[in-house]
C-alpha cells in the first residue's frame, strides 16, 4: 500500500492505501491554534500542571499549492485573514510528513486531528503502565515520577497524595513519547519536546494537543504490525546489544556494604544459583531518610562500605561475576563533587544566576546542565569513566532524568519547559558516550527508567521503574508487562524490572508469594535483576529463607538455559528494533481475540508467557492464539490454539507454552523443571 494525497478546493486528504489518516476541509478542520499560560509545580519529581487557556480557534481556510516534491499548505482562520500556519506536506511510498514552515507570533498551543474509527485500537505513547490499548482515554505526555499506587481509589495513593503529593494516576510515567501505533496499520509521531496530551476518546478523530508548534507530524504505514515496529525502530535508533555476561544468570541487587554482598554471593553460589553480576547501588554510600535507605549522591566509591573496590571488581571478574553500581545526573550539596561542578559553571542556575537547588526529599542537589558540552565532558570523564569504568564497574543504574525543574536556566538558552522532556535522552547519551569513549559499549551496560524520543539509540536497557511491592492493578507486578509491551512497540527492544518491586510505604511490604511470582515473570525477560527495595529491613529478600533462595536459584538456571534463544532475540532487537517481549498481535494480527490481552506476551516469536499477577491463585486463564499448536513448557502437554484454558501455575512453573513447530523445540523440551 502506498501513501497518497487527494486534493480538492481548500481541502486535502492523506491516505495509506484506502485508509484515510489525515483530512482537512472547511467543515472539518484538522488543525486548531491558540494561546495559553501554563503553570508547573514540581515537588520531588511529581508535577501539578495547569493551563489557563486564553484562546482556541480552528484554522478553517486552507490554500493549497502543489509543488515539485510536495504541497505547501497555508492555513488561515478564514479566507482573507492573515496567515497563521504554513506546513510542507511530503510523501514517500509508506510515509508522510507535515513540516512546520511558519507559525504566526503568539501561537503557543496547537491541536492536530487525525481520522479515527470507533473500533480502532491504539498503542504506544512511550512506556505506559496501566493500559496497553490507549483507546477511550487521554494521555498527558510529560516525564515525571509515575506516582505511588497510581489509583485514586486506593489507600496507598490517597496517603501518598496527602503526605507527599506523590500518588500519581494511570497516565503518569517516567517515559512518555509523542508516538502511537494504530490498528489501522499506521503510526504517528509528533516531533516536539513540549508538554503534549494525546486524546483517544473520540469515535471519529484523535486529537493531539501540544503546548507549542511542533517541528513536524510524521505518519508511517505498513501492511503488517511487525513492519511498522521495524520502521519506528529505524526512525528512533536501535538499542545497543546487551553484553555477553548478562546471559550468565541473575543480577543480585544488594545495598548493605561489601561484607554483606560477599556473604550473599557465597550463599547464592552454594545454592547453585546462576549469577552474572552483583549490583550494589550503595557503592557510593548511604543516607537514611524517612522514605528509607537512600543513596549518597556523590559519585565515587565509598571506602567505608566498599574498601578497595577496584581490587574486588577484578577478583569478582576472575570468578565470572561482574560488579554494577548506580549513578544519576544530580550532585548532593554535602558531597565533594558538588562544589567542583558549581565553581566550574556545570550546574543549572536560577534566573538570577545562582546555582539552582532541588529538594530530593531531606537532602538538596544541584542539577548537572547537559546542554553545556563542558559539563557533559566533565561528568563523563570524572564520574562515569574515572570513578566507575576505570575501577572495574561493568555497568550501572542510570537513574532519574525526570526532575528537570521548568524554572531553571540552562546553558543553551532554551527554556527548561521545552528541555524537560528531552532530559532523559540527553542523560542517556552522556552514559552511552562514556561507554563508547572507553571502548566498553559491548562489555558494559546501563539501565534507565526515564525516557523520551530518541532514547532508544543510547539506552541499552529499560527497567519499569519503582513499582509497589504488591499485586495492585496500577502499580504492582502486572504493570511491568504493560510497560515492556508499550515501550517495545516504539523500538525499545530490551526491558526488565525490579524483582519484587521497589516502593514499600505505609505498611505495604513484600510477601513471599509476590517475590516468587516476580521471579517467575523475570525469568522470561531480557534481564533478571533483584532489588532489596527502599526499605530492605522491612521486606523479604531472596536470602531470608531457604525456600526463596532455592526458588531464585532454580529460575536463574531456567533463564541461563534459555540464553541461546534470548541471544537471537537480542540480535533481532539490536538490528531491527523488534522487542524481545511482544504483544500477541505482533505475530497473530489475524486473530481478533488477541487484541484485548495485556497480561500475557510473546517472548520472541516462539514462547508464550502468561505470568501470575494476582494474589492467592493457583492457576490462571490463558489464551492460546489461533493457527498454532502449543506445547506446555513444563509438562509437554499439547494444546490446540484459538481457545482459552485454565492452566495450573505452581511456584516456578508459570504458564508458558511454545510453538510445536518451533526450531527451538529441543532447547525448550530440556528446560530445567520439564517433566
Amino acid at each position: 500500500m502506498m501513501m497518497r494525497v487527494i486534493t480538492a478546493s481548500h481541502a486535502i486528504s492523506v491516505y495509506h492505501g484506502d485508509t484515510l489518516l489525515f483530512r482537512h476541509a472547511e467543515d472539518a478542520p484538522a488543525i486548531y491554534v491558540g494561546r495559553g499560560q501554563a503553570t508547573f509545580d514540581m515537588y520531588r519529581g511529581n508535577f501539578e500542571i495547569a493551563d489557563y487557556l486564553e484562546v482556541r480557534e480552528p484554522l478553517v481556510h486552507l490554500d493549497l499549492y502543489e509543488e515539485k516534491r510536495g504541497y505547501r499548505l497555508a492555513f488561515r482562520r478564514h479566507a482573507g485573514d492573515a496567515l497563521q500556519l504554513e506546513l510542507w506536506l511530503e510523501t514517500t511510498a509508506d510515509g508522510a510528513t507535515l513540516t512546520t514552515r511558519y507559525a504566526a507570533a503568539g501561537i503557543n498551543r496547537t491541536w492536530w486531528r487525525l481520522v479515527a474509527e470507533p473500533d480502532e485500537r491504539v498503542w504506544g505513547c512511550g512506556e505506559q503502565m496501566s493500559y496497553l490499548d490507549l483507546r477511550g482515554r487521554h494521555f498527558p505526555l510529560w516525564t515525571s515520577e509515575p506516582g505511588v499506587g497510581r489509583d485514586k481509589s486506593t489507600y496507598v495513593t490517597w496517603r501518598s497524595d496527602v503526605e507527599n503529593r506523590a500518588g500519581g494516576d494511570y497516565y503518569h510515567t517516567n517515559y512518555p513519547q509523542p508516538t502511537f501505533l494504530s490498528s489501522r496499520h499506521y503510526a504517528c509521531h509528533l516531533e516536539t519536546s513540549s508538554y503534549a496530551d494525546f486524546d483517544f476518546r473520540h469515535d471519529d478523530f484523535h486529537e493531539l494537543q501540544v503546548w507549542d508548534v511542533p517541528v513536524r507530524l510524521e505518519l508511517y504505514g505498513a501492511t503488517r504490525y511487525l513492519s511498522l515496529v521495524e520502521r519506528l525502530g529505524a526512525r528512533f535508533g536501535h538499542q545497543p546489544r546487551l553484553p555477553e555476561w548478562v546471559y550468565d544468570g541473575v543480577i543480585l541487587g544488594l545495598k548493605r556494604g561489601k561484607t554483606h554482598a560477599q556473604e550473599r554471593l557465597e550463599q547464592a553460589l552454594a545454592s547453585d544459583m546462576a549469577v552474572s553480576a552483583l549490583w550494589c547501588e550503595d557503592w557510593a554510600g548511604i543516607r537514611e531518610t524517612s522514605f528509607g535507605a537512600r543513596l549518597f549522591w556523590d559519585w565515587k566509591a565509598s571506602e567505608s562500605r566498599y574498601p578497595d573496590l577496584a581490587e574486588w571488581c577484578r577478583e569478582l571478574e576472575s570468578r565470572g561475576i561482574r560488579f554494577l553500581g548506580y549513578v544519576n545526573p544530580y550532585l548532593c550539596v554535602d558531597g565533594e563533587l558538588y562544589p567542583v561542578a558549581r565553581d566550574h559553571g556545570y550546574l543549572a542556575t536560577t534566573a538570577g544566576g545562582e546555582t539552582a537547588i532541588v529538594d530530593f526529599g531531606e537532602f538538596d542537589c544541584g542539577v548537572v546542565d547537559f546542554t553545556n558540552p563542558e559539563a557533559c565532558s566533565w561528568f563523563k570523564d570524572t564520574i562515569l569513566k574515572a570513578n566507575m569504568l576505570d575501577i572495574g564497574l561493568s555497568g550501572w543504574m542510570a537513574d532519574f532524568g525526570e526532575y528537570l525543574p521548568v524554572g531553571v536556566t540552562l546553558a543553551n538558552g532554551v527554556a527548561a519547559e521545552v528541555e524537560h522532556n528531552r532530559w532523559p535522552t540527553r542523560w542517556a547519551r552522556v552514559n552511552a558516550e562514556a561507554l563508547a569513549e572507553r571502548g566498553k559499549t559491548a562489555e558494559a551496560t546501563f539501565f534507565m527508567r526515564a525516557g523520551y524520543t530518541g532514547v532508544q539509540a543510547f539506552c541499552p536497557l529499560l527497567w519499569g521503574g519503582d513499582q509497589s511491592v504488591d499485586f495492585s492493578r496500577h502499580d504492582g507486578i502486572g504493570t511491568v508487562i504493560t510497560a515492556a509491551l508499550s515501550s517495545g512497540l516504539l523500538g525499545n527492544a530490551f526491558h526488565h524490572s525490579d524483582i519484587g518491586g521497589y516502593t514499600s510505604l505505609f505498611g505495604n511490604v513484600r510477601s513471599a508469594e509476590l517475590f516468587k511470582r516476580w521471579v517467575d515473570l523475570a525469568t522470561f525477560t531480557p534481564v533478571m535483576r533483584t532489588h532489596e527495595c527502599n526499605r530492605p529491613a522491612d521486606n523479604l529478600q531472596w536470602f531470608d529463607s531457604a525456600e526463596l533462595t532455592e526458588h531464585l536459584a532454580r529460575m536463574s538456571r531456567v533463564y541461563r538455559h534459555l540464553s541461546p534463544y534470548l541471544k537471537v532475540l537480542v540480535e533481532e532487537g539490536a538490528e531491527r528494533g523488534i522487542p524481545v517481549q511482544r504483544p500477541l498481535f505482533l505475530h497473530f494480527e489475524d486473530d481478533p481475540k488477541v487484541y484485548g490481552i495485556q497480561t500475557q506476551y510473546l517472548y520472541g516469536p516462539d514462547l508464550l508467557v502468561a505470568p501470575v499477577i494476582e494474589a492467592g491463585v493457583a492457576a490462571r486463564d490463558v489464551y492460546l492464539p489461533a493457527g498454532e499448536t502449543w506445547v506446555h513448557l513444563w509438562s509437554g502437554t499439547v494444546e490446540s490454539g484459538g481457545r482459552r484454558l485454565e492452566v495450573g501455575a505452581p511456584d516456578g512453573r508459570p504458564p508458558v507454552f511454545f510453538r510445536q513447530r518451533s526450531a527451538w523445540r529441543t532447547l525448550f523440551e530440556t528446560v530445567p523443571g520439564h517433566d
